[in-house]
């Protein structure tokens, strides 16, 4: 554990600007390169095309900032208001009107999953997240196709147990659907949110401490 600063509370306020967050001019590099990736597939190979590949990471991308926004929090760098601030910041460059064309649809595509990771997010900020996983998938599935509302709330209160510590989603991702609908689609992204909060678990240590 690391010694206290004594009276000097405020010595890790700096530690803020090691810390480079989302910003709008990282959104546009990755949208346009986006634009420059082919989205068919490859001659005889079953390699997934080079513009999903890049759609996964620009997703990838996203989940990672904000994680480290709520990491911030939980490690006491910001307060509940300053890490809500900077994910409303985020929320707002990622949630831009769309281009037309193909390529916006597949940013749609991506805006319609990050709907979870912010909305996770606020619960978890919030503390106001209940239920057991299995019965909230469930409820979730069942409400997607007349309440799409309800249905995120769902999804996002299983994103805040999982920020929390909590286990999910690969049991519950059905791996032979053909088209997985929106709370899938969720589900996929909490799965992210899980891989990528485990590879930040030494997000923010302190300057000079190693491995």
């Amino acid at each position: 554990m690391a010694k206290k600063s004594g009276s000097r509370g405020k010595e890790q306020e700096p530690m803020k600007l090691f810390y480079i967050f989302y910003n709008q001019e990282r959104w546009d590099n990755w949208v346009n390169s986006l634009q420059e990736s082919s989205f068919e597939p490859s001659d005889g190979g079953d390699e997934m095309p080079e513009g999903y590949r890049t759609l996964y990471n620009f997703g990838l991308d996203i989940t990672l900032e904000v994680l480290k926004i709520i990491r911030l929090y939980q490690n006491q760098r910001f307060s509940k208001q300053e890490a809500l601030e900077r994910l409303v910041q985020v929320e707002q460059i990622v949630m831009c009107d769309a281009p037309a064309g193909q390529l916006g649809e597949m940013i749609e595509s991506l805006q319609l999953s990050m709907l979870v990771l912010f909305a996770g997010c606020k619960q978890f900020l919030s503390g106001e997240f209940e239920g057991d996983i299995k019965t909230l998938v469930k409820d979730g599935r069942a409400a997607v196709e007349t309440d799409m509302e309800k249905s995120l709330g769902i999804a996002a209160s299983i994103a805040a147990h999982v920020i929390n510590g909590a286990t999910c989603c690969a049991k519950y991702i059905k791996d032979d659907i053909e088209q997985p609908n929106l709370f899938d689609e969720w589900l996929i992204e909490i799965e992210t949110m899980a891989e990528a909060i485990s590879s930040l678990k030494n997000f923010d240590e302190e300057p000079g401490e190693t491995d």
